[in-house]
């Protein structure tokens, strides 16, 4: 059986196991599997195959790590309106707690409410900015 045959099976068994398993990991590792197979079909030295096959699926996972990181400040989970609707909307404060705290009304049920800046806190409209456990996050607007 050639080399590049195995490097293939190899490749199609980390894609098998990336459906299984869900972890996207195992696709970028899957590409240096398949980068090695090239590498054999035009030839090369088992060691270099080897070489490329760590390259390319190391750098692949790295680059994907690196990615996952978005360094352009992406929002945290408790922030990220794809993850909670509730980010961005509006609620309306009558008064707030010695503490910071304050108990808002919002969608049906009342909310502990935290401010959030170094401004003093004043009643009246805010917006969620944020969810911490059950209490919101709230930004004078």
């Amino acid at each position: 059986m050639d080399e590049s045959t195995l490097w293939w099976m190899a490749a199609g068994a980390a894609v098998a196991l990336e459906l299984l398993s869900g972890s996207f990991y195992l696709l970028m590792l899957a590409l240096g599997l398949a980068a090695a197979a090239l590498s054999a079909h035009l030839g090369g030295a088992l060691a270099l195959q080897f070489v490329v096959a760590a390259a390319v699926g190391g750098g692949s996972v790295l680059g994907w790590h690196l990615r996952q990181r978005d360094p352009n400040g992406a929002p945290q989970a408790g922030a990220n309106r794809d993850l909670h609707l509730d980010i961005g909307e509006m609620v309306q404060v009558d008064h707030w707690n010695d503490d910071g705290s304050a108990t808002v009304h919002y969608r049906g049920a009342d909310w502990a409410a935290l401010h959030r800046g170094d401004a003093v806190p004043a009643g009246g409209a805010h917006r969620v900015v944020e969810i911490v456990g059950s209490r919101l996050l709230l930004e004078k607007i």
